[in-house]
């Protein structure tokens, strides 16, 4: 199954009085690079949770977030009272010390802001939780899955009418040869002409070097291969089951392809073949480098 490496999904868990949410989104990468945010409470399970990302996606640019969706948790937030009554102390000293008039509200709001004003109670991840987590995991993973499975005919189906363009383009170049051949064999005897050397040349020499010039602008070989490149690329994409880095090599060796026969045409016509051959492939690999 094709697969594309951009998704979304999205799962929520209950968890007794918490209700906890999963969302992961992937872009295209060559690795798998995983982002993890998660409350401190299921840090322990990072590891853990990063395996069960990547044996589930295998590759690409993977964000995932993990986050509660009620109130309720903020009531284990508490404020540490001593603290704050010795910060508001040493305020008050200060300011009599330097014979500063003091506003009691504005240095609670100041002294609120420093460190360990606030305590939060220490929780323990329990099995039951976990697993309760764990299951709202594989289920935002399953639904970015099957986005995945989605966007991938898609980009298939797009990809392989690109590769049918490109062979109709690659067809329609032997009908321009024979002109081609004999337009290039002309204008070298032209030349010859104007340099008034014709006359002085062993005309059986003549043709043998215009034999010899014309094989070298042959492009037989290049279409033949051109033709075997985009069958391989299409028995990839029915075969494998990730081959998105193989169609990306594919792609450059029917480019190197394309590139040669236009180097060699000498013909406007052949040229504008190549021309849109190129444009057909430039948007294939664009589309590969999203594939799975």
């Amino acid at each position: 199954m094709i697969k594309s490496m951009t998704g979304f999904g999205k799962a929520t868990v209950e968890s007794g009085d918490r209700k906890i949410i999963v969302e992961v989104k992937s872009l295209n990468s060559k690795q798998v690079d995983i982002s993890l945010r998660m409350p401190n409470l299921y840090k322990e399970k990072e590891m853990e949770i990063r395996n069960i990302i990547k044996n589930f996606l295998e590759r690409g640019k993977i964000d995932m977030t993990i986050y509660f969706d009620n109130a309720d948790t903020d009531k284990d937030v508490s404020i540490n009272q001593s603290v704050v009554e010795q910060y508001f102390k040493q305020m008050l000293d200060v300011a009599s010390s330097l014979g500063v008039e003091t506003n009691n509200n504005e240095i609670l709001q100041t002294v609120m802001r420093f460190p360990e004003t606030l305590k939060q109670k220490t929780e323990e991840l329990d099995e039951g939780e976990w697993e309760r987590l764990k299951t709202g995991i594989e289920k935002a993973l399953e639904q970015i899955d099957q986005f995945r499975i989605q966007e991938g005919r898609v980009l298939i189906k797009d990809i392989l009418h690109r590769i049918d363009l490109i062979q109709e383009f690659a067809s329609e170049v032997p009908q321009y040869e024979g002109r081609r051949i004999e337009g290039v064999r002309q204008r070298l005897l032209e030349k010859m002409k104007e340099w008034n050397e014709i006359q002085n040349i062993d005309q059986n020499r003549l043709e043998q070097e215009i034999i010899y010039y014309l094989e070298k602008l042959d492009i037989t070989e290049e279409k033949v291969r051109l033709t075997n490149h985009c069958k391989y690329f299409i028995e990839t994409v029915e075969k494998e089951e990730a081959p998105g880095r193989k169609l990306g090599f594919i792609a450059q060796e029917i480019g190197r392809e394309i590139n040669t026969m236009g180097s060699k045409a000498n013909d406007h016509d052949i040229q504008k073949l190549v021309v849109r051959m190129k444009d057909e492939l430039e948007k294939i690999k664009e589309q590969s480098f999203n594939i799975l």
